[in-house]
């Protein structure tokens, strides 16, 4: 897939088994990544999807149509040559994880944080063992080693296609416990999303349209969909 949109250069897109994973196939012939591995996934499921993406293409092939076979490309391509980095990006969130960081002023919006992320902060201590101290200063505070690792180890666990989707939703909502909350099913998609999104949909409930915040929101809630496709999509 080069830099500019290209034409569409096939008739059909299917999913094939290929030597115990699936592979897609554009007239018979092999996809490859950006990085010239086969376009290859342990799971049928997601591989029907992929090619479903494929074959949804019109005369050019919109990647912006297309996050599943992005993420596919990020697993393959990025992931395993970067593997211990991206885990410690990932992991790293949890030490200034956005449900830890809170306001008192205006008293709305500290309602809102606290119904939100006070039960994601009490499942991630009882899920993993990683209990979070909160604060409602803009002061960082130091979190305990001994939590900071279980989450490591819970992202360190997951292999590079879910770890692709983890990496995208971390970054996206600012927040490795929501981003572990929808991974293991604890919200949706839309629960997520909104969860991350509470300070930019309160300010634009009280200030009325905000481009640039309603364009974060609309990223976000995009970018939570495409990942719980591909986590709904692997492998149990």
């Amino acid at each position: 897939m080069n830099a500019a949109n290209p034409k569409r250069f096939y008739e059909t897109a299917e999913a094939v088994e290929a030597e115990g994973r699936y592979a897609i196939a554009l007239d018979g012939k092999p996809v490859r990544t950006p990085a010239g591995r086969p376009l290859a996934m342990p799971g049928a499921a997601l591989a029907a999807a992929v090619a479903q993406e494929w074959a949804a293409q019109d005369e050019t092939i919109d990647r912006e149509t297309m996050p599943l076979t992005r993420l596919v490309c990020t697993a393959l391509d990025l992931v395993p040559a970067r593997r211990a980095e991206i885990v410690a990006e990932v992991a790293a969130y949890a030490e200034t994880d956005l449900v830890c960081y809170r306001t008192d002023q205006p008293p709305a919006l500290a309602r809102r944080q606290t119904a939100a992320w006070e039960p994601l902060v009490a499942w991630a201590a009882a899920r993993y063992g990683a209990p979070l101290a909160a604060t409602r200063s803009i002061t960082p505070i130091a979190q305990a080693p001994e939590a900071l690792e279980a989450l490591r180890e819970a992202v360190a666990t997951e292999d590079d296609f879910a770890l692709a989707g983890l990496s995208l939703v971390t970054r996206s909502f600012g927040s490795l416990v929501i981003a572990l909350a929808m991974r293991e099913g604890r919200l949706d998609a839309e629960a997520a999303a909104d969860a991350s999104l509470v300070d930019e949909r309160y300010q634009l409930e009280r200030w009325g349209d905000d481009a640039e915040l309603a364009s974060r929101c609309t990223r976000v809630a995009r970018d939570a969909a495409d990942a719980e496709c591909l986590f709904c999509l692997l492998p149990a």
